[in-house]
C-alpha cells in the first residue's frame, strides 16, 4: 500500500510539473493560448486590412525615425520589421503597434551623439557614408545594452519600476519630448546645417543655432517641407472628422513619401536646389554582429531611463486598449516581450524600440482584432528593405521632418491637461509642470530622473500630512462623516472618533498626535498639569488650616468658627475642581480609526504607546480604542510590549 501511494505522489507530482511547465510556456509566449484557436474567418480579413494600413504608416515612420536617433534611415526600417516580428509571439496586447518611436529615438539619437560626435571622426579619412555607419556603430552597442537591461529587469520580473512613472508625469515627459523632437526638425525643415545638441539646455541651444543660420535657409527644402505639413494636417483632420465614415485612415505619409521621392526624383532635387535627401539604402538584410562589451560602462544609466520610457509608454497604450476591449494585460511580461524584441533584434542592427501611439491608434482603428496585424505590417516593411528599398533614396529629409512634426499634434495636445490638473489636483498639476520643465531644460534623461523624484517626494508629502477629521455617524445608515464637512453626520455623547487617511510611520507620527490632541480638544499634559496644580492648592489651603487649629491662644469659639469656615472652604474647593475638571466628564471615550492604514513603523508605534500605554488619557478617565488594525507589520507587538494594555480595549481587529 505504501509503494502504491508513493507512486500516486509521484504521479501527481508529475502532472503537477507538467502543468506549470505548460503554463509557464504559455506565458512567456501568449501565442499559444490564443493561435490554435484563432477565428480565420471572424478576424483574418479585419488583421489584414489592419495589417496592410498599419506597415503603409510604418514605413515612412521608420525612416523618419531612424534621424532622430542619428543613424542611416535603413536602419529604421531594420527596427521596424525584426521587433514588430517577434512582439507578435511573446507580447500580451492585441490592438499596440510596436516599433520605432519618436521619444525614444531622440533619446537614443541624443546617447549617439554624446559618445560618437562628429568631431571624433574628423581625422579619418572617410565618406560621409562610412561617417554615419561609425556613428551607427556607438549606436548599435548602445541599444544591445539598452535592451540588455531591460530584458534582465523583465525575467527579474522588476515590472514594478515603471509605478513611479505616474500618468501626469508620462504625460509631461512625453509633452517636453515632442518639444524637443520638434527642435531637431528645424534644421531638416529649412535645410540648414547646424551642430547636434544633447545634455543641459540643449532645447536652447539648437534653437539658437537655427536662428543663427535662418538666412541661409534652403527655399526649396522650405516650401516642400511646409506643402507637406500642410497635407499632413488637413490629411489628419479628415480622418479624425470622418473616422466612421472612412473604411480605413487616409494613409496620408505614405501619400507623401510617393509623391515627395518623386518630385525629388523627377526635378533632381539634390542635384540642382541641394535638396538634402534620404541617400543610399542597402537592398537585403544585415547579417547579425555581436555587441562590444566595452560599451557598456558610459551607456549603463542611459539605457536604464530609455528601458522604462520604453516601458512605461507599452503598458500605458496596452491597458488603454485592453480596457477598452475586454482583456487583460500583463505588465511583467509585457517587460519580458519588449526586452526579447529589442535584445534579439539588436543581433541584426537595430535601435530600441517600443509602442507607438499613432500607429497603434491605426492598428486598433482599422479593425485589428490580433497581433496578426502586426505581423502583416512587419512582412510589408520586409518587402520593402529586400526588394524596392533604392526607390526611397531620392526621399527628402525634410519631408520626414514634416511626417514627425505632425505626428507629434497629439502629443501638444496634452497641454489640455493643465487647466483640468488645475481644478482636480494640484499635486498632479506641479508633477506635470515639472517634469514637462526639466526635461525640456536639462534633457530627456536627468530630466525624467527629477520628474521621478519629485514625484516620489509628493507620496511623502501626502503621506506626511494627512487629512485628520473627527467623524459621526450619519443616521439611519452605517456611514461615518466628517462632521465639519457634513452636517448630517453627528457625534456620539462623550465619544471622539478619530479618523485619518494615512499611515503612521516616522515622518508624520508627531502630526498624528498633534492632530488627535487638536481635533479632539483633549490634551492630557495640558490637564494633568492643571490638576496637579490645583491639587497642591488645595494641600496648601488645608495645612493652612491645620496650622490655625493647633494654635493654643484662639479659643474654642474661634476655633469652631475656623472649623466652620473651613467646611465652607471645602465645598468652595471641591465646587472649584468639579468645575475645572468639567472636561472630564464630557470625553469618556476615544476611537482611532485606522481602516486608511497599511503599516505603521517603530516610530509611529512608540507614539502611539506614549497616548495609549503611559497613561495618559487613562489619568484623565478616557478609554482609548483602535478600530479595524489591518497594518504590516501587526501592531500588537510594537505597542503593546509590556502588560500595561489592561486599560486598552481594541475592536474589530483584523
Amino acid at each position: 500500500m505504501a509503494i502504491v501511494q508513493s507512486e500516486g505522489e509521484c504521479w501527481g507530482l508529475n502532472l503537477c510539473s507538467s502543468e506549470k511547465a505548460k503554463a509557464a510556456a504559455l506565458s512567456f509566449m501568449p501565442i499559444l493560448s490564443w493561435l490554435p484557436s484563432y477565428p480565420v474567418k471572424k478576424y483574418l480579413f479585419s488583421d489584414v486590412v489592419s495589417g496592410l494600413s498599419t506597415g503603409v504608416v510604418q514605413l515612412p515612420q521608420g525612416l523618419a525615425y531612424a534621424m532622430l536617433a542619428a543613424v542611416p534611415p535603413v536602419y529604421g526600417l531594420y527596427s521596424s520589421f525584426y521587433p514588430v516580428l517577434l512582439y507578435t509571439f511573446f507580447g500580451t496586447s492585441r490592438h499596440i503597434s510596436v516599433g520605432t518611436f519618436a521619444v525614444i529615438s531622440l533619446m537614443i539619437g541624443g546617447v549617439a551623439v554624446r559618445e560618437a560626435p562628429d568631431s571624433m571622426f574628423m581625422n579619418i579619412n572617410a565618406t560621409g557614408s562610412n561617417a554615419s555607419d561609425a556613428i551607427n556603430v556607438e549606436l548599435r552597442d548602445k541599444s544591445r545594452v539598452q535592451v540588455a537591461v531591460m530584458i534582465v529587469l523583465g525575467l527579474l520580473r522588476f515590472g514594478f519600476v515603471a509605478i513611479y512613472l505616474t500618468e501626469p508625469l508620462v504625460r509631461g515627459f512625453t509633452t517636453a519630448a515632442s518639444m524637443h523632437v520638434v527642435i531637431s526638425q528645424l534644421k531638416y525643415l529649412l535645410g540648414v546645417e547646424t551642430q547636434r545638441y544633447s545634455g543641459f539646455l540643449s532645447a536652447i541651444y539648437s534653437v539658437k543655432a537655427v536662428l543663427s543660420r535662418i538666412t541661409s535657409t534652403n527655399i526649396a527644402t522650405f516650401l516642400l517641407g511646409l506643402g507637406c505639413i500642410i497635407f499632413l494636417y488637413v490629411i489628419k483632420i479628415l480622418n479624425e472628422r470622418f473616422k466612421k465614415k472612412l473604411p480605413i485612415p487616409i494613409p496620408g505619409e505614405i501619400i507623401v513619401v510617393i509623391v515627395s521621392t518623386g518630385i525629388s526624383y523627377g526635378l533632381s532635387l539634390s542635384k540642382e536646389y541641394k535638396v538634402h535627401v534620404v541617400g543610399n539604402i542597402p537592398t537585403g538584410l544585415r547579417p547579425p554582429a555581436a555587441p562590444n562589451i566595452s560599451l557598456l560602462p558610459n551607456l549603463v544609466t542611459d539605457s536604464f531611463a530609455i528601458a522604462i520610457v520604453g516601458f512605461s509608454m507599452d503598458v500605458l497604450l496596452a491597458k488603454i486598449f485592453a480596457l477598452k476591449h475586454g482583456y487583460s494585460v500583463d505588465g511583467n511580461q509585457e517587460l519580458i516581450a519588449l526586452g526579447l524584441c529589442n535584445f534579439i533584434s539588436s543581433f541584426f542592427q537595430t535601435f530600441a524600440v517600443t509602442c507607438s501611439m499613432s500607429r497603434s491608434l491605426v492598428q486598433e482603428s482599422t479593425g485589428g482584432k490580433t497581433q496578426i496585424a502586426g505581423l502583416l505590417a512587419s512582412l510589408l516593411v520586409l518587402v520593402v528593405v529586400v526588394a524596392v528599398g533604392f526607390v526611397f533614396e531620392p526621399l527628402p529629409q525634410t519631408a520626414l521632418a514634416a511626417i514627425i512634426m505632425v505626428n507629434l499634434i497629439g502629443m501638444f495636445k496634452q497641454f489640455r491637461d493643465i487647466p483640468s490638473l488645475w481644478r482636480t489636483s494640484k499635486i498632479e498639476l506641479a508633477i506635470w509642470v515639472i517634469a514637462f520643465i526639466a526635461s525640456v531644460l536639462l534633457g530627456l534623461d536627468y530630466g525624467l530622473l527629477v520628474a521621478v523624484t519629485f514625484a516620489i517626494l509628493t507620496v511623502i508629502y501626502r503621506t506626511q500630512s494627512p487629512k485628520t477629521s473627527i467623524l459621526g455617524h450619519v443616521a439611519n445608515t452605517g456611514l461615518y462623516c466628517d462632521v465639519d464637512e457634513y452636517e448630517e453626520a453627528a457625534e456620539y455623547e462623550g465619544i471622539k472618533i478619530f479618523h485619518s487617511n494615512s499611515s503612521i510611520y516616522f515622518a508624520n507620527s508627531d502630526l498624528y498626535v498633534n492632530s488627535l490632541k487638536e481635533k479632539t480638544g483633549l490634551n492630557p499634559e495640558h490637564l494633568q498639569a492643571a490638576r496637579k496644580a490645583q491639587k497642591k492648592k488645595e494641600r496648601r489651603r488645608r495645612t493652612a488650616i491645620g496650622r490655625l487649629l493647633t494654635h493654643d491662644v484662639l479659643s474654642q469659639s474661634h476655633v469652631a468658627e475656623d472649623q466652620k469656615n473651613g467646611q465652607f472652604g471645602d465645598r468652595h474647593g471641591d465646587s472649584e475642581e468639579a468645575v475645572f475638571l468639567e472636561p472630564f466628564s464630557t470625553v469618556h471615550s476615544i476611537i482611532l480609526d485606522w481602516t486608511s492604514a497599511t503599516f505603521i513603523d517603530s516610530v509611529g508605534a512608540k507614539a502611539i504607546r506614549q497616548v495609549l500605554i503611559i497613561k495618559e488619557h487613562a489619568a484623565i478617565d478616557v478609554r482609548v480604542v483602535i478600530n479595524a488594525i489591518k497594518t504590516r507589520p501587526p501592531i500588537y507587538p510594537l505597542i503593546f510590549t509590556n502588560s500595561c494594555g489592561d486599560y486598552l480595549w481594541t475592536m474589530n481587529c483584523s
